[in-house]
């Protein structure tokens, strides 16, 4: 007599709209869930989702009810958020509830003992990239608008920091809402600072504004930005305010599990959520596989077991992997310079 065996259930916390539902992003976790050998995991893994509205637009009440909500459907695991806001509140939840998460937000600060972190860019360390990017093309006075926002701070904090070490001068900086639809009178006072180049540090919606602004102006400055651009995957309209603009991403072209991927499903190797989502289907598949109970601690060990997997995203030879207390999944080059030239992202040097 066959016995059944109860579903092990992983929860998705959505913490902003999904124009597709979450579809696209649960087939890639299930990609990276089917790629492991049959008979590594007894039972079939269920999927539970929650979509709440979290910052900035929405509110962190919305975060912790849909948290609140996964634990007490009895999942194993939960993926998110995304964004470092909400990250930054799901946290301590997680170390409360004792229930093991992978968040893909940008900040380090959003790990903890139960929350794991699959850097889809990276607050602390995008800054130091982008200013060293600037010393190399020998543009040595930056002017900065960032998010007046966790996000933004953080970032401009980490680039006010970065920026010394290889010579590059603030000419002015402004915080700006992280929804802002029009800072022209913004990037009109930063340009008669006089600066050499832009810096636009944030989440992302608002360095469309940005983007508008230099348009009337007719400010034709040498541009920077953070990770934020990876929007430009999602709004094929944004691309073209972009145009010339490098940015940080994190897909780059020769990575061979990425072109593997594409074998396969064309649509998730084709961008940085996507890839994301399928590296962190194979974490949680091998958390599952490692795991010696089965139980929400018996996946954090599980997941602390996984070492050296190669990455999908980032250069050839990023790997991820964690261990104790060593709660962020990628190591190596997971960090590639990017630019959105004539509607498609090209990589810088390439």
């Amino acid at each position: 007599m066959q016995t059944s065996r109860s579903p092990i259930l992983i929860g998705f916390l959505y913490d902003f709209p999904q124009g597709d539902g979450g579809t696209a992003f649960e087939e890639a976790v299930r990609l990276g869930l089917d790629t492991l050998d049959e008979g590594r995991i007894d039972r079939p893994v269920e999927f539970v989702t929650r979509h709440v509205a979290g910052l900035p637009a929405g509110s962190e009440r919305a975060v912790q009810q849909g948290f609140r909500e996964l634990d007490d459907e009895g999942v194993l695991l939960i993926l998110g958020p995304s964004i470092s806001d909400n990250g930054l509140i799901a946290q301590p939840l997680a170390d409360e509830a004792r229930i093991p998460c992978i968040n893909y937000t940008g900040g380090e600060r959003t790990r903890g003992e139960w929350m794991f972190h699959y850097q889809i860019g990276s607050l602390e360390e995008e800054p130091a990239i982008l200013a060293g990017r600037l010393a190399q093309r020998g543009l040595h006075r930056a002017a900065v608008v960032f998010d007046n926002s966790p996000v933004g701070r953080r970032y401009a904090e980490c680039f006010d920091e970065a920026r010394v070490t290889v010579g590059v001068d603030v000419t002015g900086s402004s915080a700006i809402s992280p929804l802002s639809e029009d800072v022209t009178d913004v990037v009109s006072r930063l340009r008669d600072t006089d600066p050499s180049a832009l810096v636009y540090l944030g989440l992302g919606v608002a360095s469309r504004a940005v983007a508008l602004a230099l348009a009337a102006l007719q400010w034709d400055v040498p541009v920077v930005a953070n990770s934020s651009l990876m929007f430009g995957y999602a709004r094929p309209d944004w691309r073209d305010g972009w145009r010339g603009w490098e940015y940080i991403d994190a897909i780059a072209d020769d990575n061979t599990m990425r072109a593997e991927l594409a074998k396969v499903s064309k649509r998730t190797a084709a961008g940085p959520v996507p890839c994301g989502a399928y590296d962190m289907g194979r974490l949680v598949g091998e958390a599952i596989a490692r795991a010696h109970h089965l139980t929400r601690a018996g996946l954090k060990d599980g997941l602390e077991r996984v070492k050296q997997l190669p990455a999908t995203t980032g250069v050839e030879g990023t790997t991820m992997g964690f261990g104790h207390w060593d709660h962020a999944a990628l190591k190596g080059g997971y960090l590639v310079l990017r630019e959105w030239r004539d509607g498609r992202t090209v990589q810088v040097g390439t």
